[in-house]
């Protein structure tokens, strides 16, 4: 191949998929040698062979086997799943590549550390049988029983079996491309050995935290298992959770408090290593069962990091578990009653669990409520009381995984049986009140859909099979967005998420101009930390940036619709200001997955609600994360004239909801004879000025000048919703509008020194 060819801007559209295997193979031995081709021709191969999946030829097959024995002796390492990737998509006869796979794998063996055990296991297969006993053999030395039973399984597989398995190792790997996560994960989920073996291990390794609670093990703390245990036993429950073994629950119960409890009083843990790994598998295949597991381990942990830890990761569990909407919705009862209300006797007295918009505790004695706990009670049934305690916290984290479960459910445009819904949702216990404060839509005849919001009115009539799905503002015309909106308010009826106010986002002529691409949220200058915080709050991912080689840009990324569609947000490094990280914004990108592999999408091929849903994100973080939105900014520079241009601009989507809310909400207010909305503002008459409250960024303008007020909003959780306003979704930003409207409709009452001395200037 010539690779001194235009190799800064390669065209490869029409190389074959033959060629283009070839191109893969000779790049890797390149890389070795680094010899000829640049960084950029690679980059090109690559990025061409994610978009279709390139064939390998005998010849280049097996040159690549001699390839990576030369690899291995120059490096001590070679890819070996990328060998293994070539076979199987061999375009005839496979080779005979016994020789250097014995070759390859004898030099492996001899480091110190073997990497890609189980693809080494594949290789060695592919040499002979004494070769594969040796790798089993020095595979399973010091390791533990659990990956001692793990080896053997996988050396009991046939080729095809052990190969399809190498595809989890999903470290060190060259090119190829990779297969989706779900994609390897399935083919170790349909290989009956290795699922018995999932099982197996799991099982051992709750027994052996059964056992170090009891005693029967001596206790050391990070020492219940090796490391190599520890990776098996993630692999085991990747599998188990794919598969949504009925099993799992009853186990997990068991295992998590095992491994994050120490027996003795001791601020330590039997294994954080593999309490991290189990949510980490959770955040490839959530389940809610384990969800709520994790957060109970999380209340009763006593290592002092853990609890933060866990609950960074649990943003990501919760996140992905919102696309599985397969098992997302499964919620026990608990033993709650269809009103959802649990009583259980303590002595005279009488616990009452109630589940409203959350669970709460109460207590009562002869049927009449008390204020606080009795006395009686603390000391003569505290383990009652713990146990209502954990309850009320884990039926809290059911309604919070119910509920980003289900706003989750409308980028694959979730549906349910009628029947299903009415008994395991609208009627759960727990469930019930949170679902019947949305909007539903039910299919009451072939192609006729009838919303619905079960708190207000009664349920249709409709057979046990008709479809149910989540009601979503792009699918309805405005006149019935805006009758949804004003039933809400005027019933006070709040939504466990944003729905009927829910903002929407249309394709617009710029972005068919653009027709792959969209610049709607670039070029804004953000608070890098706080935007990348928020990045892993709702589920993206994204490489951290920083003024080092290669970190000066990125796109996050977040799958949507089943792992069918990939939206990606590009932003880049930009610059430092009083100690903190500013970047700026970029494009917004699609794509779709095809034969195992992203393939970038018009917009217009978009699916409407998928657009809608993944705009929203990123309207989120660039509203939320914008220096136009710092009240305090005062750096100068470009940074200042990108924040007087941006923190009185139109309104966004997100901005343009929150207007539409406020229309309904200042005429209850006690100051509505002080407010009235103009355009992008709140206006609002105080007794000493007139002010002028934008919308998007909150940032205040004085009349009659235009000048600038300066409130820096006091942080306390005690003052986010007092109880005075009525807000049918909870919003930050509106409730910083509103707070701030209450305080200058009495700027005369205002005793703040450095507020008034703005207001009151000349």
């Amino acid at each position: 191949m010539d690779y001194e060819r235009d190799a800064a801007h390669p065209d490869l559209s029409q190389v074959s998929a033959e060629e283009l295997g070839g191109m893969l193979v000779e790049t890797y031995q390149v890389d070795v040698s680094e010899r000829h081709a640049t960084t950029r021709f690679r980059a090109a191969i690559e990025e061409a062979a994610g978009e279709r999946q390139p064939r390998y030829t005998p010849d280049v097959c097996r040159r690549l086997f001699e390839m990576l024995v030369e690899t291995a002796e120059q490096r001590g390492w070679a890819d070996l799943t990328f060998g293994l990737a070539t076979l199987e998509c061999c375009t005839g006869p496979l080779p005979d590549v016994s020789e250097p796979a014995r070759r390859l794998v004898g030099l492996l063996l001899e480091k110190d550390t073997v990497r890609q055990p189980y693809a080494l296991l594949a290789v060695a297969g592919l040499a002979d049988e004494a070769t594969l006993r040796a790798a089993v053999e020095r595979l399973s030395q010091d390791v533990g029983p659990v990956v001692a039973d793990e080896i053997a399984v996988i050396a009991a597989l046939g080729r095809a079996e052990r190969a399809r398995l190498s595809e989890i190792d999903r470290s060190d790997r060259f090119s190829s491309p990779p297969p989706s996560l779900t994609d390897a994960w399935r083919g170790a989920a349909e290989t009956a050995a290795y699922v018995a073996f999932a099982r197996r291990a799991l099982e051992a390794a709750a027994d052996r935290t059964d056992a170090i609670r009891a005693g029967e093990i001596p206790y050391r703390a990070d020492k219940a298992f090796t490391d190599r245990e520890v990776v098996s036993l993630g692999q085991a429950a990747r599998v188990a959770l794919l598969r949504d073994e009925p099993w799992l629950p009853e186990l997990f119960d068991r295992l998590l408090p095992g491994v994050a409890i120490a027996p003795t009083p001791a601020r330590t843990v039997p294994s954080q290593a593999l309490l991290y790994e189990l949510v980490r598998a959770a955040q490839d295949f959530p389940t809610p069962e384990l969800v709520t597991a994790t957060r109970t381990v999380r209340g009763n942990v006593r290592h002092a990091g853990v609890p933060k830890q866990l609950d960074k990761m649990l943003k990501k569990v919760e996140a992905a578990l919102a696309e599985r909407t397969d098992v997302a919705l499964r919620l026990p009862r608990l033993g709650f009653g269809d009103d959802g209300v649990l009583r259980r006797k303590a002595g005279d007295y009488e616990a009452v669990v109630t589940v409203a918009e959350n669970a709460t505790l109460s207590w009562e004695k002869d049927g009449r409520p008390l204020r606080s706990l009795p006395a009686p009670v603390r000391r003569d049934h505290a383990a009652l009381v713990k146990e209502l305690r954990e309850l009320v916290k884990r039926v809290n984290a059911q309604l919070v995984t119910l509920a980003r479960a289900l706003e989750g459910g409308f980028t694959v445009d979730a549906v349910h049986p009628y029947g299903w819904w009415r008994t395991e949702l609208a009627g759960h216990p727990q469930a019930r009140t949170l679902v019947r404060r949305l909007i539903w839509e039910i299919e009451v005849a072939p192609g006729e859909w009838q919303a619905v919001l079960p708190e207000a009115g009664d349920l249709p009539d409709a057979p046990d099979a008709a479809a149910v799905r989540l009601w979503h503002p792009l699918r309805s015309g405005p006149d019935s967005v805006r009758a949804w909106r004003d039933l809400l308010t005027e019933r006070r009826i709040r939504q466990p998420f944003k729905q009927a106010f829910r903002e929407i986002y249309l394709l617009t002529p710029a972005e068919e101009e653009t027709r792959v691409y969209s610049n709607r949220f670039a070029a804004h200058l953000v608070h890098y930390r706080r935007m990348f915080a928020l990045f892993r709050a709702r589920g993206w991912t994204s490489g951290r940036l920083g003024p080092w080689d290669d970190g000066d840009g990125d796109a996050a990324e977040r799958t949507l619709a089943a792992g069918e569609w990939q939206v990606r947000f590009f932003h880049t490094w930009y610059d430092w200001a009083d100690g903190d990280e500013l970047a700026s914004t970029d494009q917004v990108r699609f794509a779709r997955r095809s034969d195992g592999a992203w393939r970038e999408a018009p917009l217009a091929d978009v699916p409407p609600l998928v657009f809608s849903e993944a705009m929203r994100d990123i309207d989120l973080f660039v509203g939320v994360t914008s220096i136009a939105a710092d009240p305090d900014w005062t750096d100068a520079g470009p940074g200042r004239t990108y924040w007087e241009r941006a923190g009185f601009a139109e309104l966004t989507e997100s901005a343009a909801s929150r207007r539409d809310a406020l229309e309904r909400i200042v005429p209850r207010l006690e100051i509505a004879d002080r407010c009235s909305l103009d355009g992008r503002f709140l206006i609002v008459r105080g007794d000493l000025r007139t002010y002028r409250i934008h919308l998007g960024s909150a940032n205040i303008l004085m009349e009659p000048d235009g000048s600038y007020l300066c409130v820096v909003p006091v942080r306390d959780k005690r003052d986010k919703d007092d109880g005075r306003v009525f807000l049918p979704f909870e919003d930050d930003r509106l409730s910083l509008i509103l707070s701030k409207a209450f305080l200058l409709a009495a700027d005369a009452r205002i005793t703040d020194g450095s507020i008034l001395a703005q207001i009151t200037r000349s």
